[in-house]
């Protein structure tokens, strides 16, 4: 890949600390311009630290950043716009009831009617549809953004940096809310926004997009940089070292264990969507639910769990026909849901990690109104310590947890409630290479102990490594099952894309 020798941004020795953690550590890096520099490292690593630095989120404790040879100690998010950084998060920042033209030039006073302070419509909408246009975005600038896709509203996002002259593209997990053919689209995008001369610093935990598209990588680890290089001079199983500081195989998981009865069927299932949903996973089985996004993986869970309404077809646990009317119902038949969206439908991120664990199980824990304390703690304990959840205390407020951590208090919310039957949905979903290890190990002893699990995942690899079966959607309908011996990457693609 090709770069330009000139640095657009400095980072020189930044250090940050919060109470009881250094984030980061004297940090420094050089990232050039029209590169593609990707920033890798476990949760915790301080990454997201140095992004809200650079983007004027957070003021660092010391050290500065160089723009262009424009020295600042700490960045403000005005300024750092008007010195060209945009960030683009995971959590999309657009207004859902204004146009994509609107969004684009949201707070652009030069588009403004200085008399009577409106904006000049026909002229909003010629400038958005010229930098759509310029980015091969396909795009109605007078939709609403309510009316998009998700990687629309991506690109739409884009459009609002490249709008605003970024040069610099700070992108967050890009990819984990798209399908394989949007990655693909978004790939062909970070091109040529690098052949215009603007520098992507791109973040995410899957290392096969790093390898495609990044030029040069940093690992960081413990708030410290260890590593800064050509992406292409550095081994796979070497970057996971340098993230890790130890060898860690990417997915370890075999599946022994006898399994049990049926513990969930479904007959018939329709609703949220879904049409004639059938199927049957044992105790101490794992069932992986294939299908491109939009096939129906997570209405399907929401229909199990009580979150959404059948309208119609039976569901059995434990041989016993049930009505799962609400998720508290769901509950009391021992049935638990890890979302996808761990941070909106997960946790409460502002509550202490005590009071997210006992949420489901408050009744239990209580007595004439008030809260058994010493229960309460027990349970608490044993659940952050057979999860290894690393926190100073167990009042720490899971908002300053690490992603793989906050992911281990959703899960032992729910093993609190003693489930028999667990719905996992993206629970790898933005957490680092160690701690999916962590997770599928604890998958892997939750099955053994007997819980039935319906496994749903984006990740290929996962999938065909976890699940015991998998059940394939298409178009929110059931295209069939695989056996274990029967799993291929291509196979199930075929099945979800409709091929066969």
């Amino acid at each position: 890949m090709t770069n330009t020798v000139n640095n657009v941004l400095l980072v020189q020795n930044i250090s940050k600390r919060y109470v009881g953690i250094q984030a980061l550590d004297n940090v420094s890096i050089d990232f050039k311009k029209g590169e593609t520099h990707a920033l890798v490292g476990e949760n915790g690593a301080g990454k997201s630290t140095l992004i809200k630095i650079i983007s004027g989120a957070e003021v660092p404790d010391s050290g500065n950043l160089v723009f262009e040879d424009k020295s600042f100690d700490k960045m403000t998010p005005h300024l750092a716009q008007s010195v060209g950084v945009a960030t683009i998060y995971q959590e999309f920042n657009l207004f859902p009831t204004l146009s994509v033209a609107e969004n684009i030039f949201m707070g652009d006073e030069t588009l403004s009617n200085r008399k009577r302070y409106f904006y000049n419509k026909k002229e909003y909408i010629d400038k958005a549809k010229k930098v759509l246009d310029s980015m091969k975005i396909n795009i109605n600038p007078l939709e609403l953004i309510e009316n998009l896709t998700t990687a629309k509203m991506q690109l739409v996002e884009i459009a609002k940096a490249i709008a605003k002259n970024a040069k610099i593209l700070i992108m967050d997990e890009p990819t984990a809310p798209l399908s394989t053919k949007e990655t693909e689209d978004l790939f062909e995008l970070v091109g040529r926004l690098k052949q215009q001369g603007v520098t992507i610093i791109y973040i995410s935990h899957r290392l096969d997009e790093l390898y495609r598209i990044s030029d040069r990588v940093t690992v960081l680890r413990d708030g410290k940089k260890i590593i800064t290089t050509k992406t292409e001079d550095i081994k796979r199983q070497e970057l996971i070292y340098h993230m890790a500081n130890r060898k860690v195989e990417e997915i370890e998981f075999e599946s022994t264990w006898e399994k049990g009865d049926v513990a969930l069927e479904a007959q018939g299932l329709c609703g949220n969507g879904l049409k004639d949903i059938s199927f049957k996973v044992r105790c101490g089985e794992i069932l992986g639910i294939g299908g491109l996004l939009g096939a129906g993986r997570t209405e399907l869970a929401r229909l199990l769990f009580g979150a959404d309404k059948a309208e119609s077809g039976k569901i059995f646990v434990h041989g016993k026909q049930v009505e799962i009317k609400n998720p508290e119902n769901a509950v009391s038949f021992g049935i638990a849901y890890v979302p996808e969206d761990r941070k909106h439908h997960g946790v409460i991120l502002s509550l202490p990690i005590n009071w997210n664990i006992t949420l489901p199980i408050l009744r239990r824990i209580s007595k004439k109104g008030f809260y058994k304390k010493k229960e309460e703690s027990t349970i608490v304990d044993t659940l952050k310590n057979t999860l290894q959840i690393k926190a100073a205390s167990v009042k720490q407020n899971v908002e300053s947890l690490s992603g793989g951590n906050q992911q281990k208090v959703v899960l032992a919310k729910w093993l609190a409630s003693k489930p028999s039957i667990l719905i996992l949905d993206e629970p790898t979903r933005g957490v680092d290479v160690n701690a999916k290890q962590e997770i599928y190990n604890l998958i892997g002893e939750f099955a053994k102990q007997g819980i039935a699990i319906i496994f749903i995942s984006s990740e290929m690899d996962e999938l065909l490594n976890i699940s015991d079966r998998l059940m394939v959607l298409n178009e929110k309908r059931m295209v069939g099952f695989l056996e274990k011996n029967e799993f291929s990457q291509r196979t199930v693609l075929s099945m979800a894309s409709g091929i066969c």
